[in-house]
């Protein structure tokens, strides 16, 4: 059987994973690359055989067989405006929009989230990423699992209201997390140390926290009730940064029990 075509639409973090992965392992043959933005259609398009970079959504092609939107959310109205209305699988691979934002474009629509963080420029292996899916009926969650089933190891149902419950998760896993870290490092930075002393302890944080739970993995002078040492450290901080330290503070000490 002939591979299906695939344009993908968008040229971000996200798609600039995917499309070469897909390409790759034979899911699908990545014909264009769409994107506003030329050196960004082009540059991913250079990375996948035979794929055309294209900016004028009129010169998109019409006899696709799956268009994947791997835009930000706020940009997929206007795509699905832009896109040919055909027949074709449309897919889109937000966590937080409704696969009904596709229902204009054809009867055969759906999701196609991946949970991860992605950055242009940092490998991942594509294959190890959870995937979510959703169709706009059986039929089309059963193709859509079909097509992923060549590229992802792990594929599973989730619904709208669930993707978004599974967002807001991901946002305080990834997202905060790492606004976290970055304060750590400007706290650093300012006695002239690098981000990397605090390595081993984010590496031991993390396995802990897989091993056993967050929960249970708690340490620290807030989880001790230990007033006295937090006190301190607010007194060293002003701003945001005393604002972000005495919430936390507060919530994992009201977690516990061990408020005022």
């Amino acid at each position: 059987m002939a591979k299906p075509k695939i344009v993908i639409v968008g040229a971000g973090n996200v798609a600039t994973h995917l499309a070469p992965a897909l390409s790759f392992s034979g899911c699908g043959d990545v014909v264009q690359v769409y994107s506003r933005s030329q050196e960004s259609a082009s540059e991913l398009a250079s990375k996948i055989p035979g794929a055309e970079a294209v900016i004028d959504p009129c010169r998109i092609v019409t006899d696709a067989d799956i268009y994947l939107i791997s835009v930000s959310d706020d940009a997929i109205p206007a795509v699905v405006d832009a896109l040919p209305r055909t027949d074709a699988l449309y897919l889109h691979t937000s966590g937080s929009v409704g696969m009904e934002a596709l229902s204009t474009l054809s009867d055969r629509y759906g999701v196609f989230y991946p949970l991860q963080t992605f950055s242009k420029g940092v490998s991942l292996d594509v294959a190890k990423v959870p995937l979510f899916i959703e169709g706009a009926n059986d039929g089309v969650e059963a193709e859509i699992r079909k097509f992923a089933s060549k590229l992802f190891e792990s594929i599973y149902h989730a619904d709208s209201e669930t993707r978004k419950k599974m967002h807001i998760s991901a946002v305080f896993a990834c997202n905060f997390t790492n606004y976290l870290w970055t304060l750590a490092a400007d706290l650093l930075s300012r006695d002239g140390l690098p981000f990397d002393v605090l390595h081993p302890l984010l590496e031991e944080t993390l396995r802990k926290a897989l091993v056993n739970s967050p929960a249970a993995s708690q340490t620290g002078p807030a989880s001790r009730g230990d007033r006295r040492v937090t006190d301190v450290h607010l007194a060293l901080l002003d701003g945001k940064e005393r604002e972000i330290y005495s919430l936390l503070t507060d919530c994992i000490m009201a977690r516990r029990g061990l408020g005022r």
